[in-house]
């Protein structure tokens, strides 16, 4: 039991690490696009109209790479940013770049649904655009902003499994390397069910979370 407990750690503790940082490297970059995305759109805060389709192309060009795809196209970006094309850390950088479009277009849709009438109050006021996008939108999307960050960890988690079909560690790497290679189906079970849980946990965490916010 002690040496089963030893097999799965380091692969469980390697995906909540390549999640955790691939989750906040694409927040740093999806969350200001999304914003854009929103303000610089035709009859927004901050009308944009070519920069808005330049932003939205790029975005949607991003999403249509499959995961394994673009962990390949991108070997050069992490060799030249971590020193390895092979490993945990290096399987960051394709997770962060597959996860920021995805993180746009849930910012964006998340500062959508508030109130249009809210926006054009405080704007008549003569609010700027900062205010407005730090004073009424994010707070008032809160909830929907958790929970759409909720479904970008959910989606990393996904995507962790599977970079560990080319080297990229994690449970992933251990399900392939012990169950498919070696035929020992009671890690593949341990590995699948322990990915569930963790799913499971994070959406939890991320439904109270957001409900929390929401009454406040």
């Amino acid at each position: 039991m002690d040496n089963f407990i030893d097999l799965l750690l380091p692969p469980f503790l390697e995906t909540i690490y390549m999640v955790f940082a691939s989750t906040l490297a694409s927040l740093l970059i999806g969350f200001p696009l999304g914003i854009l995305l929103v303000i610089t759109e035709k009859n927004g805060i901050w009308q944009k109209p070519k920069l808005n389709y330049i932003l939205g192309t790029i975005v949607n060009v991003s999403r249509s790479f499959p995961f394994i795809i673009l962990m390949i196209l991108v070997f050069p970006i992490s060799k030249l940013i971590v020193g390895t094309t092979i490993g945990t850390t290096a399987s960051i950088v394709p997770l962060s770049i597959a996860a920021c479009p995805f993180v746009a277009r849930v910012i964006e849709s998340s500062l959508k649904e508030v109130d249009k009438g809210i926006v054009e109050s405080v704007s008549a006021m003569g609010a700027s655009v900062p205010e407005i996008v730090f004073k009424v939108l994010i707070p008032e999307a809160m909830p929907s902003l958790v929970l759409g960050t909720t479904l970008t960890i959910i989606n990393l988690i996904s995507y962790s499994a599977m970079a560990g079909a080319i080297g990229g560690g994690g449970l992933g790497d251990l399900a392939i390397r012990y169950g498919f290679y070696r035929f020992q189906t009671d890690v593949m079970i341990a590995s699948v069910i322990l990915i569930i849980l963790l799913v499971q946990t994070v959406q939890l965490t991320g439904n109270k979370v957001a409900k929390i916010v929401n009454k406040k």
